[in-house]
């Protein structure tokens, strides 16, 4: 994996502004690849999802046990700690006093002691005709605002459709949403909940939604992390 050496400034200044970043491809396609594979590792995983059994949409996915896979922790930490001042910036915008630490075994330790201690981390398999209904990750009463996903298949070439969707549920107006394209190995970081937007009485929320469009051809691959524990 390549060292995250990026301009965090720059992402962290679009991701308060937006409530979203894309950062650039970060593993290489046969490490996309050796993740993917970790899919049908069963002895990895805690529970498994068959999503239309739900109503989730359709597809699957399978939350990890800990100990995670290296790479998976690694990126779950790395990221943390690089946004982990704008969720309290946003918090202190919305007048919520929670505030973050800036290390994620500290954040986690707090989760568990409220008794959300399962691990959320997943792996997320789409193959034709699978999407994903929109939704939030929120798991228990402490959640962080921010969560991410890492893209493991080529579109175009590994999978036709299956587009990244946000909702941004604007009040008293219209949502807005966001489609977006990631290439193999970039990592989206995203609001779980709400954001805060500037207005004529100061910041207030504006709720946020994810999903996946329908996959039309071929297999989708995700990890998906999440920086809180669950219930």
């Amino acid at each position: 994996m390549k060292q995250l050496t990026l301009d965090w400034p720059t992402y962290q200044n679009t991701l308060s502004e937006t409530g979203f970043a894309l950062l650039p491809s970060l593993l290489s396609s046969s490490e996309c690849q050796e993740v993917a594979n970790l899919f049908d590792e069963a002895s990895l995983y805690r529970k498994a999802i068959v999503m239309q059994n739900h109503g989730y949409g359709s597809g699957e996915y399978k939350y990890f046990n800990y100990p995670l896979p290296p790479v998976v922790d690694a990126l779950r930490h790395e990221l943390f700690t690089n946004i982990a001042s704008v969720a309290n910036d946003w918090n202190e915008k919305l007048g919520i006093s929670l505030r973050y630490p800036n290390e994620l075994n500290e954040w986690l330790a707090t989760c568990h002691t409220a008794g959300q201690t399962r691990p959320t981390p997943l792996i997320l398999k789409y193959g034709a005709g699978d999407w994903n209904a929109m939704h939030q990750d929120m798991y228990g009463e402490l959640y962080f605002p921010f969560q991410a996903v890492l893209f493991l298949n080529q579109p175009d070439q590994d999978y036709i459709g299956g587009e990244f969707v946000l909702l941004e549920q604007r009040p008293r107006m219209q949502s807005k949403p966001i489609v977006l394209r990631p290439e193999q190995g970039q990592i989206l970081i995203f609001t779980t909940k709400f954001r805060p937007v500037k207005g004529s009485r100061g910041y207030y929320r504006v709720t946020m939604r994810h999903g996946v469009s329908e996959v039309k051809h071929g297999t989708r691959v995700n990890l998906g992390l999440i920086f809180h524990d669950a219930a």
